[in-house]
């Protein structure tokens, strides 16, 4: 069997540098906001080409406390409307309403996942403050006529990264450093995974990125006073530890994730199966290989009786999820129909070229 997703394989050859680093973090014996958090965050800064990086503790929280420093700058105010896909997984969402604003849903374009500018316009109202484009997939957002967007409006740009670690524009621009500010997820199964649940903040935004900071930790303007009311949500300094490690590798990880989608783009050949749109650049780093099929439940059985297992990314659009009810009876027609076709097939950094030779087989195969 293939597995979609197999997180040893693609940690085993870190063992050594998880143990070395593990080693060092019990030696030092200093477990929350040490020196691997703060060398991880600079590192990471530099890494996607902005002034500051804050750790936090996971990517829903990093896109909230986004909104929620803003909040304390003055620049929004609950109740506050924000532009989201409406295809986006739901952390995307809930990172809104958590922060007290009201996220407006907007219709996704067909190919390329991502908003569909002429609805996105048709969603402003006076209290639209922010946009959030999703970088889904692993593909950057269009981020020119997003900031163009957000320029003629007066709306600040926040962009959901979770998917995009290292995707970078035709100028090097890279996923963190496109917006007034980003949100990452390290979650495990992430181009750059931590061993667990971990987050960040990316921003040129000095007094944004001070607000953060204090905010993640109580609020803490200094050790038991609390500048603002603030939660819990630093990044652990292991995972730092661990992250800093993989870090090191990303761009190679990403080279190879690109290597296997150019043999699939290439390879297969299937008129029952609509393929991702991409020019071959490195604006996409693959963290999912979505394709498309009327017959997508038929499809999955298919191949997971070929030794080939896959999933949804993702099954029910936000406004059809119970936790948001109060959407249901929105209708956004390009997105159900996304949802009801795709279906993720295998593609990571420790799949084999044998492996992906059988994917693609079994793939043409199908009738």
């Amino acid at each position: 069997m293939i597995p979609f997703l197999d997180l040893k394989a693609i940690n085993t050859p870190y063992e050594k540098q998880f143990a070395a680093v593990f080693k060092t973090f019990q030696e030092k014996g200093w477990y929350i906001l040490g020196d691997e958090v703060r060398l991880f965050e600079q590192e990471f800064a530099h890494y996607c080409g902005v002034a500051h990086c804050v750790g936090t503790a996971n990517g829903l929280d990093a896109l909230r406390m986004i909104l929620e420093g803003y909040k304390i700058l003055g620049k929004i105010q609950e109740g506050d409307e924000v532009l989201v896909a409406s295809n986006t997984y739901i952390a995307t969402i809930l990172s809104i309403q958590q922060a007290g604003l009201v996220p407006v849903l907007v219709e996704a374009e067909d190919r390329t996942y991502n908003f569909n500018f002429g609805d996105l316009e048709k969603r402003l109202t006076a209290i639209t403050k922010v946009v959030m484009p999703t970088h889904l997939y692993g593909q950057l957002a269009d981020m020119e006529r997003v900031n163009a967007f957000a320029k003629a409006y007066n709306l600040l740009t926040v962009t959901d990264c979770a998917q995009a670690h290292g995707a970078e524009t035709a100028y090097g621009s890279k996923a963190g450093s496109l917006a007034d500010a980003s949100g990452f997820s390290f979650y495990p199964t992430k181009n750059l995974g931590a061993l667990g649940d971990a987050g960040a903040v990316t921003t040129n935004d000095l007094e944004l990125a001070t607000v953060i900071t204090k905010f993640r930790n109580y609020g803490f303007e200094e050790r038991y006073i609390s500048h603002y009311k603030g939660i819990n949500s630093r990044l652990d300094e292991v995972q730092a530890a661990f992250l800093r490690v993989k870090l090191r590798d990303l761009d190679v990880a990403n080279a190879r994730r690109r290597t296997i989608a150019m043999r699939y783009i290439a390879e297969i050949e299937n008129d029952k199966l609509q393929l991702p749109r991409w020019d071959g650049s490195k604006e996409h780093v693959f963290h999912l290989f979505v394709l498309r099929c009327e017959d997508r439940d038929g499809l999955r059985d298919y191949l997971l009786e070929r030794g080939v297992a896959t999933t949804v990314h993702y099954p029910v659009p936000p406004h059809k999820q119970n936790a948001l009810s109060s959407y249901s009876t929105l209708s956004f027609k390009v997105t159900e129909r996304i949802h009801n076709t795709i279906l993720s097939i295998p593609l990571n950094p420790a799949l084999t070229d044998d492996q992906a030779t059988k994917i693609i087989s079994a793939l043409n195969a199908f009738k």
